[in-house]
């Protein structure tokens, strides 16, 4: 149960709860003008500091962030399952620690003297164990949210809690609602948990189908027979650049070796051009050689002899000696030749056993390299690596989008037809708890408008999702709505906290009783304080004293549930103190 809300500030209204109904009554002073409005009195103002001081994060236009309480800092003390004193809650809205005494987020071991330790907490820890402690949620793994089901036992009117019976916020998704309820009712969440999944892969698929009708959309996605072929390809190659990264070795030095390599590699083919060009050189000197024949004179005698010219000693001398010279000549340049062919032979030869061994030496240094390589590049094999990763990634990301593109409805219908059944016999085999929940809601709202009514509460398993229907017969004013929420919020209390699934406390503010007639308010309350001492529960209610004094003309005494301080209209008089 909740023992205090309080803050730091003198100025602030303490509020003390008890045992049973609590009515927080916001009253209208003698001093009051007829444009003072006990709107900003802080009835509202209470449910909000429960939820801030029960983990509720900062959102914009909520109470605690305005400027005016940053430096305020907020106290609720409360009783805890599994303790018998009470313990500590404070927040400060400029900080985002919560702060506990004692540390009841985690299993604490009393020092020496039996005294338990405080913390501060992160706000995700306290409000794990408010789902882990106050509702016995066994996991934060669990789908079902804590903070949900605090909603249902303090509802927000700023967050449109009074909007549905089975809602806790506008725009709230009914699967997650149906979750947190069937929590409540012990109910199988398994199965509202896959209607919900179902809900998303449905809500994929449409949107999926639409966007696919653009051609270019349709490229991003694609097919899933040809991205399955993708997939493997890519496999494969992260398959052999992993070998290629685990098998590769490091070679010291390996810039140098790769500059000697080059540096070989230039000295051979510059060899080669040099044997090209003296090997050219050869065939012309041994095509010389060949060609260096002695000219035949003996032709002359006979063209003389034909002209009838006689040739003298002195002219056949010199013929001879002309011979003998040219026969110099062309013996001169066989020598030369041969002795140049020679030394041309033998650079050739020299040069290929140069070639020989530099050729042995590239071979070792290639050798050398080719088992290894630089630090630079096992640091690129691994991007080339690390980018074929992320391109699987992308690829099976695609896969399973065009895969869900491609899951027809029928198959979605199918499991849906199968879950439907299945909830079905879920609900038939939990029949004792549904009809627990139908008749105490059918009690409670039957003390509320008559026995000539029938109100009843409705679990349905449908092909969407699972179904709570409430419903009291009468007219379906905004007054009868919010009796309607009253009676379902006071069934789920009762029904939780009886199988150890939800706390001791229920929390409304006025807005419930808003339309309501005065008959139904006096009844509300009447019904209120004795369920709650049946119960062994808590009820927090925050009341304009124009609604209690119609409550009270019909008979509701509400002497001993009122709580001090009560609110009022003045600047001063509400919750806070004082207003901005």
């Amino acid at each position: 149960m909740l023992r205090s809300l309080g803050a730091d500030d003198e100025r602030f209204k303490t509020l003390h709860f008890r045992p049973g109904l609590n009515l927080l009554i916001a009253d209208r002073t003698t001093h009051s003008a007829d444009t003072d409005s006990r709107n900003g009195a802080g009835k509202s103002s209470m449910v909000e500091l429960l939820h801030y001081l029960l983990g509720a994060t900062s959102q914009k236009h909520s109470l605690w962030t305005h400027k005016a309480l940053a430096r305020h800092r907020f106290q609720l003390i409360m009783d805890w399952p599994g303790r018998s004193d009470p313990i500590k809650i404070e927040r400060r809205p400029s900080s985002l620690k919560v702060y506990l005494q004692p540390d009841v987020s985690r299993s604490a071991t009393p020092d020496l003297f039996g005294q338990e330790f405080s913390a501060e907490i992160t706000l995700k820890d306290w409000q794990w164990a408010i789902a882990r402690d106050l509702y016995r949620i066994p996991s934060p793994e669990t789908p079902v949210s804590g903070r949900t089901l605090l909603s249902f036992a303090m509802r927000r009117v700023n967050s449109g809690g009074f909007l549905e019976p089975t809602s806790t916020f506008s725009g709230q998704s009914p699967h997650e609602a149906m979750i947190c309820l069937s929590h409540l009712f012990g109910l199988d969440i398994g199965l509202t948990t896959e209607y919900r999944t179902l809900s998303q892969q449905d809500a994929t698929r449409k949107k999926l189908v639409e966007a696919a009708k653009d051609p270019v959309w349709g490229k991003i996605v694609g097919r899933s027979a040809e991205l399955r072929g993708e997939i493997s390809a890519v496999e494969q190659r992260i398959i052999e650049l992993r070998q290629q990264v685990q098998a590769f070795q490091v070679v010291p030095g390996y810039e140098d070796l790769r500059r000697d390599a080059d540096a070989v590699d230039r000295q051979i083919r510059e060899l080669r051009d040099l044997d090209e060009v003296e090997r050219h050189n050869l065939q012309q000197m041994v095509r010389a050689s060949t060609d260096n024949m002695e000219p035949d004179d003996r032709y002359l005698e006979q063209a003389f002899h034909q002209l009838n010219v006689v040739l003298g000693s002195e002219v056949r001398r010199r013929f001879d000696e002309v011979r003998a010279f040219h026969q110099t000549v062309v013996h001169n340049r066989e020598k030369q030749l041969r002795e140049e062919t020679q030394r041309v032979e033998q650079r050739l030869a020299e040069r290929e056993q140069e070639r020989e061994r530099l050729g042995k030496r590239l071979a070792s240094l290639l050798q050398t390299l080719n088992e290894g390589g630089a630090l630079d590049a096992l640091t690129s094999l691994q991007s080339v690596l690390a980018r074929e990763q992320a391109t699987l990634e992308a690829l099976r990301n695609r896969f399973q989008a065009a895969q869900t593109l491609e899951a027809s409805r029928r198959e979605i219908e199918s499991r849906r037809l199968a879950l439907e059944m299945a909830m079905a016999d879920d609900l038939n085999n939990r029949s004792a708890l549904t009809s627990e929940a139908s008749r105490l809601f059918n009690v409670f709202a039957r003390q509320l408008y008559g026995q000539s009514h029938n109100p009843y509460l409705a679990f349905e398993a449908r092909k969407q999702r699972l179904d709570i229907e409430t419903r009291i017969d009468a007219d379906g004013s905004r007054g009868i709505h919010n009796m309607v929420i009253f009676c379902f919020d006071l069934t789920a209390a009762v029904i939780a906290h009886r199988n150890g699934r939800g706390p001791d406390f229920l929390v409304h503010d006025s807005h419930l009783y808003d339309g309501v007639d005065e008959r139904q308010v006096s009844a509300a309350l009447e019904l209120a304080a004795n369920v709650m001492d049946d119960e062994g529960m808590q009820y927090i209610v925050s009341m304009n004293s124009d609604d209690l004094h119609k409550a009270e003309a019909k008979g509701f005494n509400p002497a001993p549930y009122v709580i001090e301080p009560r609110l009022t209209d003045q600047p001063n008089g509400g919750l806070l103190g004082f207003r901005f």
